[in-house]
Order: C-alpha cells, then sequence, then structure tokens
C-alpha cells in the first residue's frame, strides 16, 4: 500500500513525470471555456477554502482519512489532508471533471484493455458517492458500526491494502478501479497549483524542490543534487498571470 515512508519515496519518484502532466489535466478538469475573453491568459478560477460542494460531511471525513493514510505526515512534509487533497478531490467532482463533461459516455460498456481507461455507465462523481457509501458500510458491518474514518490506522490500512489488490468484495462497485482513481487524485491533490484546492502553501513543491509557475528555470535542469535557490511560484502568485473575466 502506498503509505508511510515507502509510500513517500514512491511519491517522490513517480511526481517527477506527473508533474509534467498533472497541472494539465488538473486545468482541463476545471476550465470553462465560454468564459474565454480576448486578452486573457487563461488562468483558471481560484478555489475558495470553506465548506464541501460535492462531498457531505461524512464522505470528506472519509476522504481525509484516506488521504493522511495514504500520504501521512512526516518529516518531509504534512499529511493529505493537511495538504488540502480533500479540497481538491471535492471541487474536481462537483466540476466538468466530475461529469466527465468532454467524454463520450454512452453504451456499450464493456471491460477494456488496461490502458483504455474506465469503461464504466458512471461519472467519476458518481463512482466516487457509490464506492464511499459500499466502503462505509462495509466497515460498520464488521467493525461494531464504525465507518471507515472512525477506524484506527491499522484498520483503515486493512482496507486500503486490500482495494489495491481488488480483494475487497464491495456490492456493485470495484474496489480496486476506486483505488486506483483515488490514488491518482490523491497526488493530483498534493502536486498540482494551489488554485485547484489542494497543495496548500505549495507543500508538494517545497518536498520536491519543484519552482512552480517559474517562466524559465532553463540553468538549474542540468544541476542535479543542488536545492533551487528561489521559493516556487503558484499560478495566483505569478505577476504575468489575470484572473478569468467576470461574469456579467
Amino acid at each position: 500500500m502506498p503509505g508511510g515512508n515507502w509510500g513517500r519515496r514512491q511519491l517522490l519518484i513517480s511526481s517527477l513525470s506527473f508533474l509534467a502532466i498533472g497541472a494539465s489535466h488538473a486545468a482541463a478538469a476545471g476550465f470553462d471555456s465560454s468564459q474565454w475573453s480576448a486578452g486573457w491568459n487563461h488562468m483558471p478560477p481560484q478555489v475558495q477554502p470553506g465548506g464541501w460542494t460535492f462531498f457531505s460531511p461524512e464522505e470528506a471525513a472519509m476522504i481525509a482519512a484516506f488521504a493522511d493514510r495514504l500520504i501521512p505526515a512526516d518529516d518531509l512534509s504534512p499529511s493529505g489532508s493537511q495538504a488540502g487533497v480533500a479540497v481538491y478531490i471535492d471541487r474536481q467532482l462537483s466540476g466538468p471533471f466530475g461529469q466527465d463533461t468532454g467524454l463520450y459516455m454512452q453504451p456499450p460498456f464493456a471491460d477494456g484493455l488496461p490502458g483504455q481507461g474506465p469503461q464504466s455507465p458512471l461519472t467519476p462523481a458518481q463512482r466516487y458517492r457509490k464506492t464511499l457509501a459500499a466502503i462505509d458500510q462495509y466497515c460498520k458491518n464488521g467493525n461494531l458500526g464504525k465507518g471507515f474514518a472512525d477506524l484506527d490506522g491499522a484498520a483503515q490500512d486493512k482496507i486500503i491494502t486490500a482495494m489495491e489488490a481488488g480483494t475487497l468484495a464491495l456490492p456493485g462497485v470495484n474496489s480496486k478501479a476506486f483505488f486506483q482513481m483515488l490514488w491518482q487524485n490523491t497526488k493530483e491533490g498534493f502536486f498540482a497549483d494551489p488554485i485547484y484546492g489542494g497543495n496548500v502553501n505549495m507543500v508538494g513543491w517545497k518536498m520536491i524542490g519543484f519552482p512552480g509557475a517559474r517562466y524559465d528555470y532553463r540553468d538549474w535542469i542540468d544541476r542535479h543534487n543542488e536545492p533551487f535557490p528561489l521559493p516556487p511560484i503558484g499560478l495566483a502568485d505569478h505577476p504575468d498571470w489575470t484572473p478569468p473575466p467576470t461574469q456579467s
């Protein structure tokens, strides 16, 4: 399971390639082309903290618990929930990503090859809602009424390990496929630009020394094992970005 020190080291390795695509994935998921206007340089709206736009309080507690087991706090960084992972996922699920906007969602549906991605009539938002409910009920049935968020860390790890292995039998949902989506979204929330609600205070970028949205850092690309001397910059703090136009 991607938790503890092993998981953090794996994140360090996998994030190097993820960062090349993570920001563009999040931008595509949250960008509404109807808001475009001449002269605007396409910065997406900044996620505002506070409250939940998709999750119920119970679902949010589950996602926070998952995030903290997948990315526990240690000497390298805060935990996943402290870094805003749950907020990031919440905002993505209440937006175009959650509804699979722009994707073909008509039948027939059949299991495809691994590289073909999900072949399901359910949108990501529906998959999250249905699977979280199934996991919580599974936990309550076997733990004297305790839901996933109320279990201790060891019990949560057993559930996550079974999900990752595909051995957690849940009615009507694929626990392994959900784990893969949750793990991907967790990494996105930890490493994407803070404008999307995660990576609070750029903790993910600071952990791996990523410079963020700086225009040019080519002089440092080949200087391996040397820390980049400047702090990272997010889209919202960059002087060359402007906010989206106000809707009239």
